[in-house]
């Protein structure tokens, strides 16, 4: 028992099956008499001071703001190691996920706005289509086992961390309030504080985490949103060290340790907090919303279009060929895979709106277009034929 339990959390499919567990217990509880009990708790004032110095926020922003800042941090450390000497720093691997990335965040977006031109304030959340959940598609990948081949699960790999890449910067760019200029030159105090480190030769994480919860109190209360912080104290920690072995390093350390701690904590925790809706008086109308339709289709059928047809036009170009053992129905059912927005729509849906009203058709939305997406990106690879031997 306890060796398949083993097994089962080190596998890649887990954090994935575990999210939809708790999406769909988050969803259950929002149905039943506890969703009151489960609001209440969630809105819960919790307040860490210092002196006079403090803050005071509802669960739920915790969560949002201070959880994810983890999770953000841990993309940081993906992202700078892949960059440097992962599969992001081979122009060869790195060119036809970046066109495709880019295909599946232009698509989806364009759908949405085609879909909600008129309404400024809906507007607001064309890029919650354009995310891809990394969790939740590998998980779907790793379900099937062989059936898809090593490079296409690359393929995808690489294009959510260039996704991700994306997210950072449509977060950065398009959902920050107004600026305190006080507060940004302290986290920039913070940011060169920890440059210094890096050239000082400092190696140890502590330091520099030390300072990055510095930079998140400062990132919040500056108007960027604070999960940046994250981000940023990633890019800074030193990914080599000296002679040390690459198993030694303390980036890879905290990039190691971390990972269990978002994928089954911070990821899940974050689902049962934004993921529940109500289905109390839904109608066939609710459907059809303009944001609920546009982020379902452009998850559905944008981010499919976006890639697929972006990635099968760089190999029709000559650009790139088609990854090792597979197939044009095999990239199509990937290609649909990337419509598993999920954790990141979700995210991106709590940054565009404050208004509570968007609440059930952002999630009606995502869960439709990732459900979607999920049911029929399965299909696809589980039932195409395997490449043929070349002769």
């Amino acid at each position: 028992m306890h060796r398949a339990v083993y097994r089962f959390f080190q596998s890649d499919a887990a954090p994935g099956i575990v999210l939809i567990a708790v999406a769909a217990i988050t969803i259950i509880l929002a149905n039943t008499r506890l969703e009151p009990s489960v609001e209440g708790f969630l809105a819960t004032k919790l307040t860490l001071s210092f002196g006079e110095l403090g803050l005071s926020k509802p669960l739920v922003l915790w969560i949002n703001d201070g959880l994810m800042a983890v999770f953000f941090l841990l993309v940081g450390l993906e992202i700078k190691r892949e960059a440097l000497e992962g599969a992001l720093s081979q122009p060869s691997q790195i060119a036809m996920p970046i066109v495709a990335a880019a295909g599946g965040m232009i698509a989806p977006a364009a759908v949405y706005a085609a879909l909600n031109w008129s309404d400024a304030t809906a507007l607001r959340g064309w890029a919650i289509p354009a995310a891809t959940d990394i969790a939740f598609s590998i998980g779907v990948l790793a379900v099937l086992g062989r059936r898809v081949p090593l490079a296409l699960k690359l393929f995808l790999t690489t294009l959510a961390i260039v996704d991700d890449l994306g997210a950072i910067i449509i977060i950065a760019a398009f959902y920050t309030s107004e600026l305190s200029g006080t507060a940004l030159i302290l986290a920039g105090v913070c940011v060169v504080a920890m440059v210094a480190l890096n050239i000082a030769g400092v190696r140890k994480a502590g330091p520099y985490l030390l300072i990055g919860v510095a930079l998140w109190v400062c990132v919040l209360k500056s108007g960027v949103h604070a999960t940046l912080a994250g981000v940023v104290t990633a890019l800074c920690l030193p990914l080599r060290g000296g002679d040390e072995a690459p198993e030694d390093r303390a980036f890879i350390h905290l990039e190691h340790g971390l990972q269990p701690w978002v994928a089954f904590f911070i990821m899940p925790v974050f689902a049962f907090a934004n993921a529940g809706v109500s289905f109390a008086g839904l109608t066939a109308a609710h459907l059809v919303e303009p944001v609920t339709l546009g982020i379902a289709a452009g998850l559905f059928i944008g981010k499919q279009v976006g890639v697929f047809g972006a990635a099968a036009l760089f190999i029709r170009l000559g650009f790139a060929a088609m990854p090792a053992n597979g197939t044009w129905m095999k990239l199509y059912g990937v290609s649909l895979c990337a419509g598993i927005g999920f954790t990141m729509s979700l995210f991106i849906g709590t940054l565009a709106w404050d208004d509570p009203a968007y609440a059930a058709p952002l999630r009606i939305g995502v869960l439709a277009g990732s459900i979607l997406s999920a049911l029929l990106g399965y299909a696809v690879l589980r039932w195409s034929p395997p490449a043929k031997a070349a002769p």
